[in-house]
């Protein structure tokens, strides 16, 4: 094969491999995107940790949703989302310790539990049991419906040097849990 045609075959593999990569990674993408969000309340860092599965379409909560009331349900996809803590706060008006922990809820339409469990490097189901709960608490849903977020989020609306605010958010349905160092 001359040195042209070499080279041909070259740019012609090149250009195939240009064509297929991206259709393969495509392939490969998870359909909940990984997302972290990282707070500072005076010294003590929070970070969560979590993928965002998306509404596409679906009803969400309730009576035939992807998240039946009264069930356990972990706020993520794929790997249980996580949140850690450099140093012991107040969350929910109850102290939580320093660490790691996955978390969990009970929806229901008037009031949530929401659950810190001690077992953070978990899969996203099933629910590792009240053995493993550093800390439950009852919130209520925000009583107006919040704009319609397609994907999971977790984000601090109002944070300041000694507490912040974190909403769990998706579809029209907003959770907040009022954090505070201790």
């Amino acid at each position: 094969m001359s040195a042209g045609g070499a080279t041909a075959v070259w740019r012609a593999a090149l250009a195939a491999g240009a064509l297929i990569t991206p259709m393969a990674l495509a392939a490969q993408a998870p359909k909940s995107q990984h997302a972290t969000v990282t707070q500072l309340v005076g010294t003590t860092q929070i970070t969560i940790v979590y993928n965002r599965p998306s509404a596409r379409g679906r009803t969400l909560f309730g009576r035939g949703g992807v998240v039946p009331w009264g069930k356990v349900w972990c706020p993520g996809a794929d790997t249980a989302t996580t949140i850690a803590l450099s140093r012991n706060m107040v969350v929910g008006g109850q102290p939580l310790a320093a660490g790691k922990y996955s978390i969990w809820a009970i929806p229901d339409p008037d009031e949530w539990t929401l659950i810190f469990s001690r077992a953070a490097d978990v899969f996203h189901i099933p629910y590792p049991g009240e053995a493993h709960d550093a800390l439950r608490l009852k919130v209520k849903p925000q009583a107006e419906t919040g704009p319609f977020m397609e994907s999971l989020a977790f984000y601090f609306p109002a944070a300041d040097t000694g507490r912040a605010l974190l909403n769990l958010h998706w579809g029209e349905t907003i959770v907040q849990v009022p954090l505070a160092a201790k």
